[in-house]
């Protein structure tokens, strides 16, 4: 009889990267979230759905030192929507100050009418609700429901995505724009009760704004450094499209805010002449003031006067 030849032993397979589990990230985070988050006046209970929803608003794109005195100022001129609803528009885009991306002061007055003729003044609590009103997208509308109403939502603003991206998916930074796979992935992660979840999205876009920066990251303050796949694969560098850079001087942009600066202070209508002295460059000028008067941020009237929306 032949002797057969032994079945070479079938290599095992590799272990699949270590990744953080659900569970093993909530109570950590959580408990650091716990003593080290910040005392910021949207947090705090007397803030109310309308503070939180000021603060989604003015904190797009705009770090927290610059909103703070501008949110405070708002909210004291305006604590509920029916009180920003009553003024004209340009009075909101007065108020937004050197908040930059001011489009976001109509928007948020939007809301406002909306939810002082649809809501009787009270900022609703359905998600539904809130993504119907102007101005208000997935991101804002789950922002509001779990911060204001401790709802269980998928908040997903980019220090999350960051946070995600590194300790579950194990990449440096996320896609530039958010995908379907990250918004899976975040529900996956939600804690199965509505407190816990509220706590967690918190949380996790406070670790993102502190610890596990895009400029910095400080693993060792990190609660979840041990469980992190960003960290436990080595931190390969970033491998997708370069990271987009926000750059100011020069652009159409800086001309458009030193335009609305001049609107802004002034207490009658401006003429031509004095928004030409704040750029040198005509035709750069002209097409910034064209798209202020485009976006409903600057009114034109007769004889080459300029002001603020009114209606």
């Amino acid at each position: 009889m032949t002797a057969t030849s032994p079945t070479p032993e079938t290599p095992a397979t590799p272990p699949a990267p270590a990744t953080a589990s659900a569970a093993a990230l909530h109570a950590p985070v959580i408990e650091w979230f716990d003593t080290h988050a910040r005392d910021l006046p949207w947090r705090r209970p007397e803030a109310g759905a309308w503070g939180v929803m000021v603060s989604e608003f003015m904190l797009q794109q705009t770090p927290v030192s610059r909103v703070l005195p501008v949110y405070e100022a708002w909210l004291a001129r305006w604590p509920r929507p029916a009180d920003l609803a009553k003024e004209p528009p340009g009075e909101a885009v007065r108020a937004w100050g050197r908040l930059g991306y001011p489009r976001r002061a109509l928007r948020l007055h939007g809301a406002a009418q909306a939810i002082t003729e649809r809501y009787g003044g009270d900022v609703p609590s359905e998600h539904a609700q809130l993504i119907s009103l102007p101005g208000i997208g997935e991101y804002t509308a789950a922002a509001v429901a779990s911060f204001a109403y401790g709802q269980r939502h998928a908040v997903l603003d980019t220090n999350v995505r960051r946070v995600f991206a590194r300790a579950v998916t194990g990449v440096q930074f996320p896609p530039n724009a958010t995908t379907a796979a990250e918004r899976k992935l975040a529900r996956s992660l939600l804690p199965p009760d509505e407190p816990t979840a509220a706590r967690w999205a918190a949380a996790s876009m406070e670790l993102g704004a502190l610890v596990c920066t895009a400029k910095g990251e400080e693993c060792v303050r990190c609660p979840i450094a041990d469980r992190c796949a960003w960290r436990l694969a080595g931190k390969p560098a970033h491998e997708g499209p370069a990271r987009r850079g926000q750059t100011y001087a020069g652009t159409d942009r800086q001309v458009r805010g030193k335009l609305l600066a001049v609107l802004r202070e002034a207490l009658t209508p401006v003429p031509q002449d004095m928004l030409d002295a704040v750029w040198e460059e005509p035709v750069q000028r002209a097409r910034a003031l064209d798209g202020l008067v485009a976006d409903g941020l600057v009114e034109p009237m007769e004889n080459g006067v300029y002001r603020l929306p009114l209606s």
